[in-house]
């Protein structure tokens, strides 16, 4: 064996410990989710006089839902008087206009609602928190981003809990207005159930930091204050506040029975620029937190578990990299006639792969989902979050070398039940070369899977499919997409204009 063939087989190995070793980290969070999952927080007392509340909503060009998060947010149950609600509106298109007339009527009808508009994004949504913040009057503040359609108990199940004055931040569990929309929509679901289920479940109640999830959620003022306010280095402000505020004492409560609808993207690139911003903000937090962390007197558990949640976007390099050296493993040994040494990579991958599969099973058990449906999507789940190295990887690298890009929003489209007007509507993500890498990520894989059935290497196979299936749905959904989205304009276009010949 050549020193090159050592090499790959010795990078192929180390890279498949590290997934292994991360793909262990969801057994540790759901063996404290059970164990700690009885712990129930409960408020120390309740306030006789309710603290004045500010509710902020963030908006940026939120034409189909803006109207929608008002109405909800007006529909909340709390004393009239001590609840304020601001509108901070950086949209440059029709929005405006919407919200601006919205807020004009509610005022006339006696509600305290109050229409910001901003000429610049300068920090985007946490310079649009913090300006916000410099006229705010309450005491606690909620925030709610456009897609989200809170219930109007809301505040009652959340405010009695800051009557303990150690309690800096309270969050509510995420549903999904539209999780049965398609495939992709219920796979972004289990996704975020996986989080607000388990992981949330899990590191409050066993004493680890966990984080703000920049909506749904109540923040003491002056803990916002004592963390140094909302900043705009990282483009997960929330993560960042969340745990900068953790680390000057402050504490926080999760109330998973208390649920706050919202909308998941139902376009592949609208979800890819979202996981993007979310994966690059990981990354940024844990450069800028991660070594004050670790040189604190916190707890070691604490300082470990931040270390897995903030760096846990570095697996998505190492699933590309393994993506290239897998076929290239196969070959190695087989050329050699190791093939008994090919299942060797069975322990790594049932490590990585089953402890995904463990974990949002459980996650859907927990909020009662059927056998079935707990089941018939993971094969999906899995090749989707495969098929999403590509973009993840960008994001990770971006954040590593300190590549600076914008606050890019995620188009929210009020789409209901089965709707597909949203391939008409205005908001658009732009397509980049990325669906072609994936797309000859699916064919490189496509020849060793060719390989693999004419040599009969009959184990490696699911885990070429999987890995191939995922790299081509997430290219091809991204294409096609796009392209049904554009003839589905430029018919409506076409409509448009024959309309005046016909009259």
């Amino acid at each position: 064996m050549t020193w090159v063939e050592v090499l790959f087989l010795a990078t192929y190995f180390l890279v498949l410990l590290i997934l292994s070793v991360y793909g262990s980290h969801r057994y540790v969070m759901a063996y404290l989710y059970y164990k700690y999952k009885g712990n129930l927080p409960a408020p120390k007392g309740r306030f006789d006089t309710p603290p004045r509340v500010t509710i902020q909503l963030p908006v940026y060009n939120e034409m189909y839902v803006v109207e929608r998060l008002i109405d909800a947010v007006v529909r909340i149950e709390y004393p009239r008087d001590r609840l304020e609600i601001q509108v901070l509106d950086d949209s440059t298109d029709e929005t405006q206009g919407i919200a601006r007339a919205k807020v004009e009527r509610l005022r006339k009808t006696g509600i305290d609602i109050t229409y910001f508009h901003r000429e610049n994004r300068e920090g985007f949504k946490a310079g649009a928190l913090q300006e916000g913040l410099k006229v705010a009057r309450g005491e606690l503040v909620a925030v709610f981003d456009a897609d989200f359609v809170p219930s109007p108990d809301f505040l009652r199940k959340s405010v009695n809990y800051f009557t303990d004055p150690k309690i800096g931040m309270v969050q509510v569990r995420w549903e999904h207005l539209n999780r049965d929309y398609s495939h992709l929509t219920q796979a972004q679901a289990i996704f975020l159930d996986g989080h607000f289920v388990i992981e949330h479940t899990a590191r409050n109640r066993s004493g680890r930091f966990f984080n703000f999830n920049g909506t749904a959620g109540v923040w003491r003022r002056a803990t916002i204050d004592d963390a140094g306010g909302w900043q705009h280095d990282t483009l997960t402000e929330d993560l960042d506040l969340s745990y900068r505020a953790q680390l000057k004492g402050w504490q926080f409560v999760y109330l998973p029975e208390v649920v706050s609808p919202a909308e998941v993207p139902v376009e592949m690139n609208a979800f890819k620029s979202q996981q993007h911003r979310w994966a690059k903000g990981s990354i940024q937090t844990a450069r800028k937190l991660l070594p004050r962390i670790l040189r604190s007197d916190l707890p070691r558990e604490v300082k470990l578990e931040a270390f897995f949640h903030l760096t846990a976007n570095f697996t998505y390099p190492l699933m590309i990299l393994l993506t290239v050296l897998m076929p290239v493993s196969m070959v190695i040994r087989f050329k050699h006639g190791w093939y008994e040494v090919l299942m060797l990579d069975l322990p790594f991958f049932w490590t990585a792969t089953m402890s995904v599969v463990m974990f949002y099973i459980a996650s859907q058990r927990e909020i009662g989902m059927p056998v079935w449906q707990r089941i018939k999507y993971l094969p999906f789940i899995m090749a989707l979050g495969i098929g999403m190295c590509v973009n993840q990887s960008k994001a990770v690298i971006e954040a590593i070398v300190g590549y600076e890009t914008g606050f890019t929003r995620t188009p929210k489209m009020g789409v209901r039940g089965k709707d597909k007007s949203w391939l008409t509507k205005k908001y658009r993500t732009l397509l980049t070369a990325q669906p072609l890498l994936e797309l000859a990520l699916g064919a490189y894989l496509t020849s060793a899977i060719w390989f693999a059935l004419d040599k009969g290497v009959w184990f490696s196979l699911p885990f070429l499919l999987l890995f191939q299936w995922g790299f081509f749905y997430v290219g091809l959904v991204s294409l096609l997409q796009t392209r049904a989205a554009a003839v589905m304009r430029w018919l409506r276009s076409r409509r448009v204009d024959a309309a005046p010949a016909l009259e």
